[in-house]
C-alpha cells in the first residue's frame, strides 16, 4: 500500500482553490503574483470577483480566479489566474482577456467613461503541457502587445503571462529567485515529506502548514482524493493520446520505408525506433 504523501499536490484543482483561493490566504497569492510580475507591478491587496464563467467550471476545471488587483501606488488592474488547458490555449487566453475588458464597459455614457480601461493581465500555469512553439529551455514567458517590426511596445496594459512548469527544471540548490522557489513547490511539494531550510521564509511556512493532507477534513480529504484521481485520469489520457499519435507517424513511416526501399526489417526498425517485430506487422498490413 502507497504512503499518504505529507503535502497535497498544489496543482490539483482542490489544493489550487484550497492554498490560493481565498480571503484567509490572499496574501499567498499575492506574493507569488509579485515574484511572477518581477517589480513590473506590485500589488498591495486584491479581491475576489465574484464571476463565474458559464460552462467552465464543470467542463474545464474550476480553478480560474478573477482577481481585482490593488498595486502599491493605487493603480487597479484585472488579473485571471488559469491553469491553462491545451486545447486551443491562445485562443482561450484571448477570449478570456477580451470579456474582462469589454465587461469593464458602463451601459450609458460612455463618452464620459472615456474608455479608461484598467489593465488586463492572464496569468497561466501550464503543467501537463508546453505550446508548440516554445524553446526547450524556456519556461516564463511574458506577452505584450508590440510593433511586428521593432519590438517596441504598442500597450503595455494587456499581457498574458504563461509558465510552463514541464520545463522549470532547476533542482533545489539551482535556486536563486523566490519566484524559483514558487515554481519549484509546484512542481515538487507532493513529494516532500517537511519544509526545507531554503524555503524557510514566513510566507512558505504557511502555504506548507495549509497544504499538509493531516489537516484537511474528512470530506476536504474526499474532495482532494477526487480531485487527484481526476488529474490522474486526465494525465493518463493524454499519455495515451500522445503514444497513438506517435505510433500512427512510426507507422506512416515505416510503411514509406517498406515501399521506397528495398531495407530489411532490421535496417527499418533501426530508423524508425522500433522492434522488428512492429516493422513485420506493417509488412503484413501492406499485403
Amino acid at each position: 500500500m502507497n504512503k499518504q504523501p505529507r503535502y497535497i499536490d498544489p496543482m490539483t484543482d482542490f489544493a489550487f482553490k484550497r492554498l490560493f483561493g481565498s480571503d484567509p490566504n490572499k496574501d499567498l497569492l499575492i506574493a507569488f503574483l509579485n515574484e511572477v510580475f518581477r517589480g513590473r507591478k506590485l500589488i498591495a491587496d486584491l479581491v475576489y470577483n465574484k464571476n463565474e464563467h458559464p460552462g467552465e467550471t464543470k467542463h474545464e476545471g474550476g480553478a480560474i480566479f478573477d482577481l481585482l488587483c490593488t498595486g502599491t501606488d493605487g493603480e487597479q488592474f484585472i488579473i485571471e489566474v488559469q491553469r491553462g488547458k491545451q486545447e486551443k490555449f491562445k485562443q482561450r487566453a484571448l477570449f478570456y482577456t477580451s470579456r474582462l475588458i469589454s465587461e469593464q464597459a458602463p451601459k450609458g455614457k460612455r463618452s464620459e467613461w472615456a474608455y479608461n480601461i484598467s489593465g488586463v493581465y492572464l496569468i497561466a500555469l501550464l503543467e501537463d503541457f508546453v505550446l508548440d512553439d516554445s524553446p526547450a529551455a524556456e519556461y516564463l514567458h511574458d506577452i505584450c502587445l508590440c510593433n511586428r517590426d521593432t519590438g517596441k511596445i504598442f500597450y503595455d496594459e494587456l499581457g498574458y503571462t504563461y509558465i510552463e512548469l514541464r520545463n522549470f527544471v532547476k533542482l533545489d540548490n539551482e535556486l536563486e529567485t523566490d519566484l524559483d522557489r514558487w515554481l519549484f513547490v509546484l512542481n515538487n511539494m507532493s513529494s516532500m515529506d517537511k519544509l526545507p531550510a531554503y524555503l524557510r521564509k514566513p510566507v512558505f511556512e504557511k502555504l506548507f502548514n495549509i497544504a499538509e493532507y493531516s489537516n484537511l477534513t474528512k470530506e476536504e480529504k474526499m474532495l482532494y482524493d477526487s480531485s487527484l484521481k481526476q488529474k490522474w485520469d486526465n494525465k493518463n489520457v493524454l499519455d495515451y493520446a500522445v503514444k497513438e499519435a506517435d505510433k500512427i507517424v512510426r507507422e506512416s513511416f515505416v510503411k514509406n520505408l517498406i515501399q521506397d526501399t528495398d531495407f530489411d526489417d532490421r535496417k527499418i526498425a533501426s530508423l524508425a525506433s522500433v522492434d522488428t517485430v512492429f516493422v513485420e506487422n506493417v509488412r503484413k498490413g501492406l499485403r
